[in-house]
């Protein structure tokens, strides 16, 4: 019977028609490299951990993503020698509303005659944040997809410990992002983008609040407290991908991924570590965000410029007039065009421009969670769109 991830029951017939085909894996180092070849972990799936194909030909990126990122859940479920289809389901429900402090309790006064299938289809729509609208989906998909993996790590975390806080959550994404940080340091050859890259990374955390880091306690933050090999394995990709987003690793980022492997209790040589990514990319290049021949921020902005040209466009006379209003931010403005601004310059310009966005329905999409990475986008064309409202300001 064909499925369709984007209709209500899809993950009833999936688990009744392929549960009994995923494959159990006997080690972590086995369900990991499975987890890189399906593409979960670089935002692109290719399969499913079955042992036999299924047909996907009509399922679009965000559909397969579906399926993968449950097919991936499952199959560890399954690999923790629990096989148990009602378990398993249970078992998942009562985690997210672990993490999520009952929010997901609520689906049983809204929908209280939906089973168990029909709740854990909403809650991974939440967690992959579905969204028809073109800026906030693109942003989706090049950035939450690829950190949807820290929630397969947490259900590995929960199965094995009956519990599990939203701390899991904060403590892991820090990590990635001071592991990130680190990894650029390292970078032989680093552009503009690799810095904008780092800025989306922070813009998708879920649980987390960007704070500094400082430079020499960068690489304590990742080692920071117990790891599983899950994890070890995951932070390693993901300094393998942060050097491999320019397509080269250099030999001192060579040299960096094999100490750091060491560090975290890698066997390189029998895990195979890092070869596994380099096939995936070859294979799928042309399909992935990271991967492909722009670099992801470089292609993320370049498709998103139109997109926000237009909709300045069209609200033209509604901006004009609120920016009619505001002296000091058409000021600020103008000035960002010559000169940097000051921390606080752009404090108040991030602020006044929200509120100008929030008085402007075409333009709440900057209010959107990773909406404020699209500002400097939104201030480069204000200036260019509205030149006589800035001379005349800027003269007073």
């Amino acid at each position: 019977m064909q499925i369709n991830p984007s209709i209500n029951g899809w993950i009833e017939k999936f688990i009744q028609q392929h549960a009994l085909d995923i494959v159990t894996y006997d080690t972590n180092e086995s369900f990991f490299k499975a987890c890189q070849k399906s593409g979960l972990i670089y935002g692109y799936v290719v399969n499913y951990h079955l042992k036999n194909d299924i047909e996907d030909t009509k399922w679009d990126a965000e559909e397969k993503m579906k399926v993968g990122f449950l097919a991936t859940l499952l199959a560890l479920f399954q690999s923790q020698k629990l096989d148990s289809k009602t378990a398993f389901l249970n078992e998942l429900l009562s985690f997210y509303d672990q993490i999520s402090k009952g929010k997901f309790s609520f689906l049983n006064l809204v929908l209280p005659q939906s089973n168990s299938y029909q709740k854990l289809e909403s809650i991974i729509n939440e967690r992959l944040q579905t969204n028809d609208n073109i800026l906030t989906k693109n942003f989706t998909h090049i950035v939450t997809n690829s950190m949807l993996y820290i929630d397969v790590l947490a259900f590995e975390y929960y199965i094995k410990n009956k519990s599990i806080s939203i701390d899991f959550f904060k403590n892991l994404e820090r990590k990635c992002l001071a592991l990130i940080m680190f990894s650029l340091n390292v970078k032989k050859h680093k552009s503009e983008y690799d810095i904008m890259l780092l800025k989306m990374f922070e813009n998708s955390l879920r649980y987390s609040k960007v704070s500094k880091i400082n430079n020499h306690e960068i690489i304590d933050v990742v080692f920071e407290g117990n790891r599983s090999e899950l994890e070890s394995l995951y932070l390693y990709e993901i300094a393998h991908m942060t050097l491999l987003s320019d397509g080269v690793v250099y030999e001192n980022e060579q040299v960096f991924l094999s100490e750091f492997a060491l560090k975290l209790g890698l066997n390189k040589i029998n895990q195979n570590t890092g070869y596994e990514l380099v096939e995936f990319i070859n294979k799928n290049k042309n399909n992935l965000p990271f991967y492909n021949l722009n670099h992801p921020v470089k292609q993320f902005y370049t498709n998103t410029q139109d997109n926000i040209a237009k909709l300045v466009s069209r609200n033209k006379t509604r901006l004009l007039k609120e920016l009619s209003e505001s002296k000091e931010l058409v000021k600020l403005l103008g000035k960002s065009t010559q000169n940097e601004l000051s921390f606080e310059e752009k404090k108040k310009v991030k602020k006044q421009l929200l509120d100008i966005c929030k008085s402007i329905p075409s333009l709440t999409i900057f209010l959107l969670p990773g909406g404020g990475l699209l500002l400097p986008i939104l201030i480069k064309f204000i200036p260019q769109l509205l030149p006589s409202a800035f001379n005349e300001n800027l003269k007073d």
